[in-house]
């Protein structure tokens, strides 16, 4: 991974590598566990896993929703890895396998970053060249990811949440929405969306219009943020299910990756 400074003083490091997104909701009886792996927090990451350079354990709302309630048995793992093997190596760990034994679903997924605007923990994010380019056209997952986080003005976050509820709602209802779910670093303040759609079109369509627009524009002219970070990825691969729904998608032919979760 390579982690770069632009030459104005104002402009973020960016990040150089292959994002890795596991989804968990754990079965009843392992609760305490999941807490106590959220209390964790990304430190032991590091040294569990080669290659390693962003991670976050992030909690999510209940039922793996975007409302104020916490889940007790929704979470979510995001990282970045300096290369698509060791993006593969995290996902057949032990460590991860200790995951998926204890969760009633899982989805997990290996994604490029297409575009970034912003910053998160003052690092943008930069596409990785996986040796794969160009993609053989038969080869190309149709399906974008997106991820939304945002460090909320505390003197703020009422707002915020005014606009926020119905935003979510359009977002679980919008038309090739496949997947999403809302995480959290910090109760109320350090927010984060992941979504799944058909196409890109899909996304810009919810992102331009609607209830989501205005919650934008809202965050843009009161300054609700300390900071964000909008990224749009390609999916090289996804397996799994989430909320009932089965996924599987893979770009590469690599055999480690036939996980059944």
């Amino acid at each position: 991974m390579t982690i770069l400074r632009g030459s104005n003083s104002t402009t973020p490091p960016t990040i150089n590598g292959v994002v890795v997104v596991l989804l968990f909701d754990f079965l009843t009886q392992y609760r305490s566990w999941a807490w106590f792996k959220l209390m964790q927090g990304s430190g032991p990451l590091f040294k569990t896993f080669r290659g390693l350079r962003f991670a976050k354990v992030m909690g999510s709302g209940e039922g793996g929703g975007f409302g104020l309630r916490p889940s007790a048995t929704h979470q979510g793992l995001i990282l970045v890895f300096d290369s698509f093997d060791q993006a593969v190596d995290c996902l057949t760990s032990k460590e991860v396998n200790l995951y998926r034994e204890r969760t009633r679903e899982l989805w997990q997924g290996v994604l490029r970053v297409n575009s970034c605007r912003g910053s998160w923990d003052e690092q943008s994010w930069l596409s990785q060249d996986l040796a794969i380019d160009p993609i053989p056209k038969d080869k190309i997952v149709p399906y974008t990811a997106s991820l939304t986080r945002a460090s909320i003005r505390a003197t703020k976050a009422v707002q915020f949440w005014r606009f926020a509820p119905q935003a979510q709602q359009d977002l679980q209802e919008a038309q090739g929405c496949e997947l999403a779910i809302g995480l959290g670093e910090a109760p109320l303040v350090r927010q984060c969306t992941f979504s799944i759609w058909r196409d890109a079109q899909s996304l810009v369509n919810y992102a331009h219009q609607g209830a989501h627009l205005k919650a934008i524009k809202a965050a843009q002219s009161h300054q609700f943020f300390n900071e964000s970070m909008f990224v749009r990825m390609d999916i090289l691969h996804m397996h799994g299910q989430w909320m009932g729904k089965a996924f599987h998608a893979n770009v590469l032919d690599t055999e480690a990756l036939s996980i059944n979760p």
